[in-house]
């Protein structure tokens, strides 16, 4: 039976192992990845700035969503050179080939005085808070980082809004904006499930506001009182990663349409009417854009509102909350995105069907060069404009 003294030297036999000199040098190459399999605790006292954090004891259930490239120059370092060492070698079992083990660790790296810094982390109540994302390996405390560094803009805190903005914040979204000029009727309660009776009269965005606030005291919610129009989208636009359009008019999608192409702010459009639901990413010029969904407005008499039609009390918030995973999706570069593809919900057959979209190479909003896009006010029968400035 061997020792561990014997074990590790025969693991060490069997890798390949750099100083620390070395390790500097290769870390520095283009597509490597410096892999820490330290404890937290260890961790948050120190560590190579860009390393990949994942303990030893979860290497083998995570590395694959971590660093997906078997390919990939894999610089593996720990405290003192031990684990990492066993570590090189899981990873070569699991199809690595291209795997290192810095002796010395990160210890030796630190006296040397290479470069390092202390990671930013989550609190321990965050921690506690976001736990069930971070026993995903897909999330982890990386993902939810970005989560809290992220910034989305809800245009409309109604029914589409109200459960985007709740399972936004709930996953921890760190700064939502809320773009509404209207004020809660007793008539929205029905599905706006942002407010209550107590708020019937006050500003939709600040009853809003204290809804979310209360939900997660991490985000910062960030209220715009004002109407989306031709002189604020592209300013509102351009402070924000991406919008969740809970708009209920064609003139607002045309404009939001025009002015994500200018500033390159990808869209996660839904719609509701009656019984049926519809959600679409639109991520500007990779993909269709809603001009190439859309080139021209039904008639009036042919999508009326559903102040006129009626919806389904619950169907805007399963509509909404599927808005609000894909753009979850857009921040953590997850999965696929509905880019591309509409999703079409029928609840009274309870049946999900999608649909290809293609991008209109003739499109008169995507097509041209964003620096020729004219922003315009579109009237309430959204009749066409000319989007391209005139070429002198």
């Amino acid at each position: 039976m061997a020792s561990f003294r014997e074990l590790l030297a025969k693991t060490k036999e069997q890798i390949r192992e750099v100083d620390t000199a070395t390790a500097d040098d290769l870390r520095r190459q283009p597509g490597s990845v410096v892999l820490d399999v330290r404890e937290a605790d260890e961790y948050e006292q120190g560590a190579i700035p860009g390393a990949v954090h994942i303990p030893r004891g979860t290497l083998e259930s995570t590395i694959e969503n971590r660093i997906p490239d078997r390919d990939a120059l894999v610089l593996v370092q720990c405290a003192g050179g031990v684990r990492s060492a066993f570590a090189a070698k899981t990873l070569e079992e699991l199809g690595y080939t291209n795997v290192v083990s810095m002796a010395g660790g990160f210890n030796r790296w630190k006296d040397e005085g290479r470069d390092w810094a202390m990671p930013r982390t989550l609190s321990p109540e965050q921690r506690n808070r976001y736990k069930r994302h971070l026993l995903l390996p897909e999330v982890g405390e990386e993902g939810q980082l970005k989560l809290l560094d992220a910034k989305v803009l809800l245009l409309g805190a109604g029914g589409l809004g109200s459960p985007a903005a709740l399972y936004l914040a709930a996953a921890g979204v760190g700064t939502i904006g809320i773009i509404d000029m209207d004020v809660v009727d007793e008539s929205n309660l029905q599905r706006q499930i942002l407010h209550n009776v107590d708020r019937v009269g006050d500003r939709k965005v600040d009853s809003a506001k204290k809804t979310l606030t209360l939900l997660n005291p991490d985000v910062n919610v960030v209220t715009h009182d004002t109407r989306l129009g031709a002189d604020n989208v592209v300013e509102l636009l351009g402070q924000y990663d991406i919008v969740v359009d809970g708009a209920d008019n064609f003139p607002s999608r045309y404009l939001l349409n025009d002015a994500s192409l200018k500033t390159g702010t990808p869209v996660v459009h839904g719609s509701i009417f009656r019984f049926e639901g519809q959600v679409t990413v639109f991520r500007p010029h990779d993909g269709p854009c809603y001009r190439c969904f859309l080139p021209e407005p039904p008639p009036p008499e042919l999508a009326p509102s559903c102040a006129e039609a009626g919806v389904l009390g619950v169907l805007p918030g399963i509509v909404g909350s599927i808005q609000a995973l894909e753009a979850i999706k857009l921040i953590l570069g997850l999965g696929d995105s509905l880019s591309g593809r509409l999703m079409a919900y029928d609840a009274l057959e309870q049946s999900f069907r999608t649909y290809r979209i293609n991008r209109d190479p003739g499109c008169q909003a995507c097509s041209v060069d964003p620096a020729g896009l004219v922003i315009a006010e579109y009237d309430e029968h959204c009749m066409p404009h000319p989007i391209q400035a005139p070429v002198a």
